[in-house]
C-alpha cells in the first residue's frame, strides 16, 4: 500500500546457516559483533555491532533487551533498547518497541505503538568518495613556472 517495497524486507532466510540466537533468560555481558542474522530473546548489556559491509540485520524480540548502542544496518526492534540505535539501512519498528535513544536511519518503519524517547535522526546514504591522494590541494605550496595549467577559455560577447 502507498508505494510500499514487500521486496525490501529482510529476513532470516537470507541469512541461512548464519544466524545466532540468544534466548529468552540468556544474558551476555559485553559487546556484541556478528554476521549474518542476530535474534535476540534475553538481554545483552553492551554494544550490537554487525561486521563491516555485511548485510546483517538484528531483530530484537518482545521479550529481548539490549542496553547499549546498536550499529547494525538491519534494524527489527519490538523489545526494549537503552541506547543509541545507528542504521545505515532499515530499521523497522515495531508494536512493542522502546527505544531509550536516537535512532539514526536511512529508511524507517514505525508501527503505532511504538516508543522512541530520542531524536529520530535521517542519515544520507553515503556515495564513494574519490580517492583523496588524487584530488588533495597543497594549498601552502606556490606555483612554479612548469607548473601546467589548462589554457584560459574568453569569450567575447557579441557587440
Amino acid at each position: 500500500m502507498w508505494g510500499k517495497d514487500k521486496n525490501r524486507k529482510v529476513d532470516f532466510d537470507r541469512h541461512a546457516g548464519k544466524t545466532t540466537m540468544i534466548a529468552k533468560g540468556t544474558v551476555v555481558n559485553g559487546d556484541v559483533v556478528f554476521d549474518g542474522g542476530l535474534l535476540v530473546e534475553g538481554t545483552i548489556k553492551g554494544n550490537v555491532r554487525a561486521e563491516p559491509g555485511s548485510e546483517s540485520l538484528l531483530r530484537l524480540s518482545e521479550a529481548g533487551v539490549i542496553e547499549g548502542e546498536i550499529h547494525v544496518p538491519h534494524v527489527v526492534i519490538n523489545g526494549k533498547v537503552s541506547g543509541d540505535v545507528h542504521s545505515t539501512v532499515h530499521v523497522e519498528l515495531a508494536a512493542k518497541a522502546v527505544v531509550n535513544g536516537n535512532v539514526h536511519y536511512q529508511l524507517i518503519e514505525m508501527v503505532m505503538g511504538a516508543e522512541v524517547n530520542g531524536a529520530l535522526v535521517h542519515v544520507q546514504p553515503t556515495k564513494a568518495l574519490p580517492n583523496p591522494a588524487a584530488t588533495a590541494l597543497d594549498l601552502g605550496r606556490q606555483p612554479r613556472k612548469d607548473d601546467k595549467q589548462p589554457p584560459l577559455e574568453t569569450k567575447q560577447s557579441p557587440a
